[in-house]
């Protein structure tokens, strides 16, 4: 506060309060061969200050489609194989405050963007998308799938003490400072042999920043959201294998998980 004379006596002048400076948001879209999705995509997308979409070697129009929509993109080549291997990559590459990823395939809408910003604006570290919160849903998911996901979610919730209602969703949204949290490989090159993918570089790229998250207590608060079917294309999720995955990563994951528990602040619909 400042002092200021007006004669016999001194008054303190309160400094003006500055707002908050707006964080810069970054969005992540892996895509391999999203060619026909990404105007519908694209068309969606809020205002946000970087989009970086990770090629994963498409054979269609892909990366000339991205670029006449939106001449500002960045694009990166991922390194190896496979969605995680493709946010690894995209994550590095972000300038922004905010790192939000979404799906190619218009599957996650892109419009609820913002509800994500809140959530981090709001106090949370993480924002993870929820389908079967109220105001969430999913036009694709099978009952195979929602049994799964069901069953995992609560194993992990027992393990990890969290109260996740959706582990398998790839709908999320950090500040970008937790990054290293995450200690995902973007760097080292694809193993000889095998499925050209180390542990991480697939599916389970979604549960293992979940467990993660949980385990370095970072404030996690989920937002509702509702899962549309894909456009145009043919989804390469297995449930059967991937499922599996998802459950080695929580086996990978569990010991040191055992020493820390995530911090949950309320949730929050998207719509």
């Amino acid at each position: 506060m400042l002092p200021t004379d007006t004669g016999n006596e001194q008054t303190t002048v309160e400094p003006p309060v500055l707002p908050e400076p707006e964080p810069i948001v970054s969005v992540v879209v892996p895509a391999l061969n999203e060619a026909r999705n990404l105007p519908h995509v694209f068309a969606r997308l809020p205002q946000v200050d970087e989009v970086i979409l990770v090629d994963g070697g498409s054979t269609d129009d892909t990366v000339a489609v991205a670029k006449r929509l939106r001449p500002d993109i960045r694009v990166v080549t991922q390194n190896r194989k496979g969605k995680g291997n493709a946010l690894a990559c995209g994550f590095a590459a972000c300038t922004g405050d905010i790192i939000v990823m979404i799906d190619a395939d218009g599957s996650t809408d892109p419009g609820e963007i913002p509800s994500f910003v809140a959530a981090l604006r709001a106090g949370a570290d993480f924002a993870k998308g929820s389908r079967f919160r109220a105001g969430g849903g999913s036009a694709d998911i099978t009952r195979l799938r929602r049994a799964g996901n069901k069953m995992l979610s609560v194993l992990v919730n027992i393990l990890f003490g969290t109260t996740y209602s959706d582990l398998c969703y790839g709908y999320n949204a950090f500040w970008s400072c937790h990054l290293e949290v995450f200690d995902l490989d973007s760097t080292s090159p694809a193993p000889a042999g095998g499925d050209g993918r180390l542990w991480g570089d697939g599916f389970e790229i979604e549960t293992l920043l979940n467990l993660r998250a949980a385990r370095a207590r970072l404030a996690i608060e989920e937002v509702s959201s509702f899962e549309h079917n894909r456009i145009h294309g043919v989804s390469n999720l297995n449930a059967f294998t991937d499922g599996i995955r998802v459950l080695r990563t929580i086996g990978r994951e569990w010991p040191r998980g055992l020493r820390r528990g995530s911090r949950q602040v309320a949730g929050r619909s998207a719509r």
